[in-house]
């Protein structure tokens, strides 16, 4: 597989990170796009990223610190919904929220985050730690489960009122996601994109954002259909079968931002 092909397949999982780490898609595309240019610019660099993906984290952690406010004042204007996004953002630890990324959304180890981010693993379990902490401080809310597995669904409405939330409903169709939303409108939505009936949870959610703006967060076999670059995409997005740690690390980061549309 040629250098380019090999970084390509790791290109979109990098946008989601660097998305979620800096608080908006547009700022986000710009630091992986200063990345690439980089590895380009770069024999020595180009050649590192063919040790798969924690050579590239490693290089876009690399650009992210050094060259924050550089790189992000090439980027268009924030909207107030980034601006407010960002305003949250600095309330946690930025090294805090890097660990708890690569860790839970990422699927690093320990020791792969701690290469990335040239610091003691050690170190890493301590960040993540911090960051979970900082995150759990935010209010309770209701939630809606839009989900066409029942066992999923289950286990899904398990783990949300083990963090002290409350579920509003659970959906199998976009109809049936529609009957909730008309008795009650959640805080928070976990939705899968492939429905019972052949209907899509893509279009479920846009019914319920008609409504009114909350977090949304995607859990599906098929996150290669919402990481296209074609469309904005959403900041929260989980592949299954997921891990528990990584859905109770979205919604804590959800509900801190106070949303899950698309940023930028």
């Amino acid at each position: 597989m040629s250098i380019g092909a090999e970084v390509a397949a790791h290109l979109p999982f990098l946008r989601r990170y660097a998305r979620a780490l800096t608080g908006s898609q547009s700022t986000g595309d710009a630091f992986v796009r200063a990345t690439l240019e980089a590895a380009l610019a770069d024999e020595e660099l180009a050649d590192s990223l063919r040790g798969g993906r924690v050579p590239l984290y490693r290089a876009f952690n690399k650009l992210w610190a050094s060259a924050y406010l550089d790189v992000g004042a090439e980027v268009p204007a924030a909207t107030p919904h980034e601006d407010g996004a960002q305003a949250k953002l600095s309330k946690v630890t930025p090294l805090n929220r890097q660990a708890l990324l690569l860790t839970t959304v990422e699927d690093f180890t320990r020791a792969e985050a701690a290469e990335i981010m040239d610091i003691a693993e050690d170190e890493i379990a301590r960040l993540v730690a911090e960051a979970v902490d900082e995150i759990e401080r935010e209010n309770t809310t209701s939630v809606l489960i839009i989900e066409d597995e029942p066992l999923i669904s289950m286990q899904l409405e398990d783990l949300v009122r083990s963090l002290g939330h409350d579920i509003c409903g659970t959906a199998a169709t976009r109809t049936q996601a529609q009957e909730v939303v008309a008795e009650q409108t959640p805080g928070l939505v976990l939705a899968d994109i492939q429905l019972a009936d052949g209907s899509s949870g893509l279009d479920a959610v846009d019914d319920i954002l008609e409504i009114s703006t909350m977090p949304v967060i995607f859990i599906t076999a098929y996150p290669e259909r919402l990481l296209t670059g074609d469309r904005p995409e959403p900041t929260y997005l989980i592949t299954k079968p997921f891990q528990e740690d990584t859905v109770r690390a979205a919604i804590s980061q959800a509900l801190f931002f106070n949303s899950g549309r698309p940023l930028g």
